[in-house]
Order: structure tokens, then sequence, then C-alpha cells
């Protein structure tokens, strides 16, 4: 397994300390080991010795949820499903947007869920998010989730691996499928919007997109000082 690239420049960072990382917290549960280290000022989630995440920036985690918002159309109180909560960042700028309505979070971990609860090492980028009474919570697998739900959303900002190319999980390789797909469009009502955040662009995807029925299909690119951008992957179910 590819070990994953981290979301930001890591050259010439000064919030990274020459010590080694601590750990806060690790633990084992049925997807196997994940950790929370502090490195420096920055907090960072590690999933089977992969590293997924940081507290560094969050600009395409933001740039994945504006995204999604600008591109529905004008309907009130949209209702968003995001699919992996992370350090947090996706959450809680939705939750600072008034227009959003219902917020859904599906993580799967419940380690990570913990670390965002009141007095967790997470809890000061989340905790007001977590109490907005827009925010549901739900420990899922969000393959699963999609496949099984009956709720419907006017939008999916899905953010749980690093993109359709780079799979950190193999299970989640189902998810850019056509089925995959397919049971994301049936989740989205008409006109709703599907954005998938990706370490990387994948033209390939864009394709898949077309062919699962998709409209209007793009890619947001977020720019780095070196190395390939982090982009969101835009597509619209047609009605």
């Amino acid at each position: 397994m590819t070990p994953a690239a981290p979301r930001s420049d890591l050259s010439d960072r000064s919030d990274l300390s020459d010590s080694p990382p601590v750990v806060l917290d690790r633990r084992t549960g049925p997807y196997g080991e994940v950790v929370l280290r502090r490195h420096g000022d920055l907090l960072q989630i590690i999933a089977n010795g992969c590293f997924l995440m940081d507290t560094s920036d969050g600009r395409s985690e933001r740039l994945l949820v504006d995204a999604a918002r600008a591109a529905l159309d004008g309907r009130p109180d949209p209702a968003v499903l995001i699919g992996g909560l992370g350090v947090g960042f996706s959450l809680a700028h939705a939750a600072r947007d008034p227009r959003w309505g219902r917020i859904t979070v599906v993580e799967r971990e419940a380690a990570v869920v913990d670390w965002h609860r009141a007095g967790g090492p997470l809890s000061a980028l989340s905790a007001r998010a977590f109490a907005d009474p827009r925010t549901m919570i739900v420990e899922d697998d969000l393959v699963t989730y999609v496949n099984e739900t009956y709720d419907t959303f006017d939008a999916l900002c899905l953010d749980i691996d690093n993109g359709p190319g780079w799979t950190v999980d193999e299970d989640n390789e189902g998810l850019y499928s056509p089925a995959g797909l397919a049971s994301c469009a049936r989740v989205l009502r008409p006109g709703g919007v599907l954005a998938v955040w990706s370490a990387q662009p994948s033209a390939e995807f864009e394709g898949t997109l077309w062919n699962a029925g998709f409209q209007r299909v793009r890619t947001e690119e977020i720019p780095v000082a070196r190395g390939v951008p982090d982009v969101v992957h835009l597509a619209v179910r047609p009605g």
C-alpha cells in the first residue's frame, strides 16, 4: 500500500517541531489501527500506518463544502451529507454557514468521533459544530450507509480517502465505481450535487461520473507551492 500524501506542502513548515511526533491515542478496531498524534502545533490522524490528514490548513476541505453549496440551484435549507469527519474542517465550515439546513456526518471510526467530543483533542475545532442543532453524527461505514439509507440529501461532500485514484483503504474503491456512484445518485435529490475530495485530479474519474449519468462534471483545484494540487470533483444529478 502506498503511503498517503500530506494535504499540504510539509517543506519549510514552522508549525512542525524538530521533535518526533507524540502519540495521543492509538486504537485498533474493525478497520485496523487509527492513531492521533501531535507534531509541533499540529494534530495528525494516521490510519494503518498511512498519513490521512492534519490540522495545518483546511482550504481544500472548505472548498469541498463551498463548491457543493455554490453548485446548488438556490433551494432553501439544503441537506448535506459529509462523508468522513477527519479533523473536522468540513463539518465546522458547513456549520458556520446558516444557509445549510440539516448537516449529517458519517464517520466509521469511533475513535475519531471520540476525539471530537467534549474535552477531546480535536474538540476545539468542532465543538460549536457538534452543538449545532442541525448536526447529526452517524457512526457507520460510508459505503454501507449510501447503499442502505432511505434518507436523501441535496449535497454529498465525500472525503474518506485520498481520492478515486489513490485509496488508502481498498474497501473505499467501490465508492468511486459505477455501482458506488449509482448509490450516491440514489441518495441525492434531483439537481443535487456530488463533491468528492481528491489528492490529485483524475480524468478517468470524471469520465466515470459522466458515464454514471451525472451532469455538469468539473474539477476545482487548490493551488499548492509544490507538487500536484488537491482537487474537488463536482457533478450534478439530473432532475
